[in-house]
């Protein structure tokens, strides 16, 4: 029985670790301010591993074809930054705001990042 709680505790425990895997370098949040229709917009997101791990950007989705992602596909070493590159297709003028989802390698939980603005 006393292992039973043991093993209990020690599970908790490792559920509420804060040892993250990885911190951001860049703001999660980008707002591009006015930009001019027809002129696409980029923004580089940086994140920084700060595990003794390697690990992968698995794969970067966005709600619509007007929003573009690129990253390297190589492993993210200890210590290593590493860059995602969102480019904005300013087509339609007016107010935008575009999810953008992480999927790490380190964790189960996407990441949530977001650009907006203003096309005239």
């Amino acid at each position: 029985m006393s292992k039973l709680i043991i093993f209990s505790f020690l599970f908790s425990i490792s559920l509420f670790a804060t040892d993250a895997a990885f911190e951001w370098d860049s703001p999660k949040e980008h707002d591009f301010g006015e930009i001019q229709q027809h002129r696409p917009a980029t923004f580089d997101f940086v994140l920084k591993n700060t595990s003794d791990e390697p690990f992968l950007i698995d794969n970067v989705r966005t709600a619509c074809g007007c929003t573009a992602p690129t990253w390297t596909y190589d492993p993210i070493e200890p210590g290593s930054y590493s860059t995602i590159q969102v480019t904005f297709d300013a087509k339609k003028i007016g107010y935008f705001s575009k999810k953008i989802k992480v999927y790490l390698s380190c964790q189960k939980k996407a990441e949530i990042l977001l650009i907006e603005g203003y096309v005239e």
